[in-house]
């Protein structure tokens, strides 16, 4: 573990060097993607100009699940956003170059062509975050403030564990980029809305299938006091770390499987 994190830095390290040499062109692609990932939140802000809540959520309650999912995913995309790219490493054979390396692949894969300019969906996150969290009446308690970070960083392990499955699941299926997106991007705009917008079923998907629930929906819903739709143990408001560390062991589990598949192009 110490050898990948070290490899990891050491790439990342070099990928933010090549970026800073081009400030002027980094700031632009950050303040882009800022704003890119904006646009979902103004989406919100439209809808809220018609209505009053949305299935029962306030504007600031929905900005707090908004800001909170945003931050955990904008922290995993930046740290493992790249591995989205192994189905072409894998169809065109560059992945063989990485297994002969002294260093895990997939550290090499995760640091690849690391994009510092991803810390715009970050920031924007934390800027949502900080407002809601000026607007909302919450009766705080030691418990619940320490929730708050807990939960965005457990939430950022999920995530990143959903982008190490979906790496891997590229070893059988040459290109599932779409899938793997599906499930990270897809994931992070359906928890920036109230659990009870949803169906039952979908619900249920998201919190036992893949546990993306536990990103946010958990932990805010204690925060804001407002009870759980499944009618979960109270318990599992306080399981987002539980449930990220099982969540990356299975996705390491998975990704050590799929790499020992791995056959060459042979080019």
């Amino acid at each position: 573990m110490a050898e990948a994190l070290r490899g990891y830095a050491l790439i990342v390290s070099m990928w933010i060097r090549s970026t800073m040499a081009y400030r002027a062109s980094f700031a632009m692609t950050a303040i882009g993607n800022f704003a890119a990932t904006a646009l979902d939140f103004v989406v919100i802000l439209l809808m809220f100009s018609q209505i009053d809540r949305l299935g029962g959520f306030t504007l600031p309650e929905v900005a707090l699940l908004y800001g909170t999912t945003g931050t955990s995913m904008g922290l995993a995309d930046l740290a493992l956003g790249s591995m989205e790219r192994l189905g072409r490493r894998i169809r065109d054979g560059t992945l063989d170059t990485l297994l002969v390396r002294p260093l895990p692949v997939l550290a090499q894969v995760a640091a690849d062509q690391f994009a510092l300019r991803r810390i715009g969906r970050v920031a924007q996150g934390l800027l949502v975050l900080g407002w809601a969290l000026t607007r909302l009446d919450i009766a705080w308690t030691p418990l619940k403030a320490a929730l708050l970070p807990l939960g965005v960083l457990s939430g950022a392990g999920i995530f990143a564990a959903v982008f190490i499955a979906g790496a891997a699941f590229q070893f059988w299926a040459g290109d599932a980029s779409e899938v793997q997106n599906a499930f990270t991007y897809g994931g992070n705009t359906v928890l920036q809305y109230p659990p009870t917008v949803f169906a039952k079923d979908l619900v249920r998907g998201v919190t036992f299938v893949v546990p993306l629930a536990f990103v946010n929906w958990m932990p805010v819903l204690h925060i804001l006091g407002r009870p759980d739709p499944l009618g979960l143990p109270g318990w599992a408001d306080f399981a987002p770390p539980l449930v990220a560390a099982a969540s990356c062991a299975l996705a390491g589990a998975l990704w050590r499987t799929a790499l020992r598949s791995y056959r060459s192009t042979g080019s």
